[in-house]
């Protein structure tokens, strides 16, 4: 995983990024996983107006990642304006849950081992009224989880669309909500307010102790508070709130996004029931790698995360597929651990950086 750090206006920081990998004959665009064609360059030239009104700023380091990169923007705005939407990626595990006063919000990233060496880690601070952030990301510019200067963490997970739409793709409307919002309430004031392009679902926290997860698509917004009735929330590759449910797309390759519900939802109830599997408590099914130990909810965290629970990570390389990090922002006491890698076989390490 490649480690960033990012200041300026959003098109120096562009610029300046797109030519120093110029400069090292890397080119962006020779690195995308899909084909550029013509559906993507029209869903993206269809999406662009919603950008310039309600996030230009991210047209503006688009266009300076293209002419550092001595390219047109028009190609790099089809890549990154088009992701989740067309062909979107159907994988990644992620939950929140509230200890006392406390909020932690957890993440696993499922992506493709033969570009895993690509994955970033970015902090960036801008000249102007964006908000600072650190987040992590398979691509460039947009942002798959990430927690901002003012304690809000977002973390997404994709999901197999029966309708698109023309506006922010996920990867995008969860960069925005780093940049713009200070808490959960204004991120969910922000999705009912941006048109979206893609399907999806948001974990979010703050450091009031708020969470939510947010299912969404360009059709319809569905929340689930984090309260006392409600100690935990969990998003996976599909639709589970009962008014998201009519959008869900069967027969697809989702990396067995219900079996990963099954394992947080079965980790939960053995935290709050005081028990735990003869199997889990004999070892069979822990993490090879400790989780971190600063304190009980990390460490539960970091073993649910890592399969302790249960199959979550526990994907065969063979094909593929892994977990290619883990993240756990320990959000009111404003830490960051990250495994990166898969967090069955590495450890979690804190970042203190930001």
């Amino acid at each position: 995983m490649y480690h960033l750090r990012f200041q300026g206006t959003h098109y120096d920081i562009g610029r300046k990024w797109g030519a120093r990998l110029f400069e090292r004959k890397t080119l962006l665009l020779e690195n995308v996983p899909f084909p550029i064609t013509d559906d993507r360059m029209d869903f993206a030239k269809r999406c662009r107006p919603v950008y310039e009104k309600w996030y230009p700023e991210i047209l503006e380091e688009i266009r300076g990642i293209a002419e550092g990169q001595r390219a047109g923007a028009e190609l790099f705005e089809a890549v990154l304006l088009s992701m989740y939407g067309i062909i979107p990626e159907n994988k990644c595990s992620c939950f929140a849950f509230r200890e006392g006063e406390r909020v932690i919000l957890a993440r696993n990233s499922d992506f493709l081992t033969k570009l895993e060496k690509l994955y970033m880690n970015c902090i960036y601070r801008f000249d102007g009224k964006s908000y600072a952030f650190q987040g992590n990301t398979t691509a460039f510019a947009e942002m798959e989880d990430g927690v901002n200067e003012h304690g809000l963490a977002i973390g997404l997970t994709s999901v197999y669309p029966k309708e698109l739409g023309y506006g922010l793709n996920a990867g995008m409307l969860l960069r925005c909500g780093l940049e713009r919002c200070r808490t959960v309430e204004e991120f969910i004031r922000l999705l009912k307010t941006v048109p979206a392009a893609s399907s999806q679902t948001f974990t979010a926290a703050d450091r009031t102790g708020a969470a939510a997860v947010i299912e969404c698509n360009p059709k319809r917004t569905e929340i689930c508070r984090v309260d006392e009735d409600k100690p935990f929330v969990l998003a996976v590759n599909a639709f589970y709130l009962s008014g998201m449910r009519r959008y869900r797309v069967e027969g697809i390759d989702d990396w067995n996004a219900k079996e990963r519900y099954e394992t947080m939802q079965r980790a939960f109830t053995q935290r709050e029931g005081g028990c735990m599997s003869e199997e889990t408590r004999s070892g069979k099914k822990q993490s090879q790698a400790a989780g971190p130990e600063e304190d009980g909810a990390v460490s539960f965290a970091a073993d649910v995360l890592g399969g302790r629970y249960g199959f979550l990570c526990q994907y065969d390389r063979r094909t593929g597929k892994d977990t290619v990090w883990s993240v756990i922002y320990d959000v009111g006491r404003g830490r960051i651990y990250r495994c990166e890698g898969n967090p069955s076989r590495k450890k979690f390490v804190e970042d203190r950086r930001f």
